[in-house]
């Protein structure tokens, strides 16, 4: 099976940019809309500030900072203020997860509130088309199919086994994936062999395009392309419904990122989450 052609990948430039990083914060939005619906008294809600997305979604969430600062509109110091106090009045640590597409003036305003860089993130992307093909075939014993309405905690307790070797990541996951299976509109993927499921995928579409997540397979389903299944489907699933573009996201250097470069995904650029201090007590 041939490669995806090195031409019809459009250039990584601030429009891309752009367009990845609203897809994500649309997501993200979604999800907490869904969390303050199924949990009211979870606080969860979100703002938008100089076109960045200020999400609450619990001060412990991997969802509680912001999304798309610096990309759509010029971050003024009062901009910064109104956004950390976004997060201090609910108690929430401040974190902002930015693109290096965004405005350079950005960062010398981050370095002068002493905003620190925590981690990294390679933002990866590939073309999408009707009759695309996968480098690799998938396992033809793995059928794959969206989860209905009303598996949607049984999809939520299979991605969560994906990660029972840690009772403590199983627990968080599972919290994540319940609320992930139960937005409007939620897009997640099973994948079985004779009937069992052994893995999951989810897929959110904003704006032409693909946005792939909670990739989680159960221990005693791996190596056998489960995966690689997935993605095949939710590639074509997005191919049917207008997408140009697939998009995730992996720590640098990981086996994710290793996975996705194989199936002709590149690395747009890699993202930077900062951390402002907590102040004096």
């Amino acid at each position: 099976m041939t490669h995806t052609p090195a031409a019809s990948f459009p250039f990584a430039d601030l429009a891309l940019s752009q367009r990845l990083e609203r897809a994500e914060g649309r997501a993200n939005a979604e999800f907490v809309e869904a969390r303050a619906q199924l949990s009211p008294a979870s606080g969860a809600c979100w703002r938008e500030r100089a076109g960045a997305y200020a999400m609450y979604d619990g001060a412990d969430s991997p969802l509680t900072q912001t999304f798309g600062l610096g990309l759509f509109d010029t971050v003024t110091p009062a901009d910064l203020n109104a956004l950390e106090e976004f997060f201090r009045e609910r108690g929430a640590p401040v974190f902002h997860e930015v693109s290096p597409l965004a405005d350079a003036k950005l960062l010398a305003l981050l370095n002068e509130r002493d905003c620190q860089p925590i981690e990294f993130t390679n933002v990866m992307f590939r073309p999408v088309f009707e009759g695309l093909r996968l480098t690799s075939a998938p396992n033809e014993k793995i059928s794959v199919r969206l989860a209905r309405a009303d598996e949607s905690d049984a999809w939520a307790a299979t991605s969560a086994r994906g990660w029972s070797e840690d009772e403590t990541v199983a627990g968080i996951m599972l919290g994540l994936a319940e609320v992930s299976a139960k937005r409007d509109g939620a897009l997640s993927f099973l994948a079985e062999i004779e009937g069992q499921a052994i893995a999951t995928g989810g897929l959110f579409v904003h704006g032409g395009v693909a946005l792939l997540a909670g990739a989680s397979t159960i221990p005693e389903g791996r190596q056998q392309g489960a995966q690689l299944a997935l993605l095949d489907a939710r590639l074509r699933y997005a191919a049917a419904h207008g997408c140009d573009i697939a998009m995730m996201c992996a720590l640098p250097g990981s086996p994710s990122q290793r996975n996705a470069e194989r199936q002709d995904f590149r690395i747009a650029y890699t993202r930077a989450k900062w951390r402002l201090p907590p102040g004096p007590a």
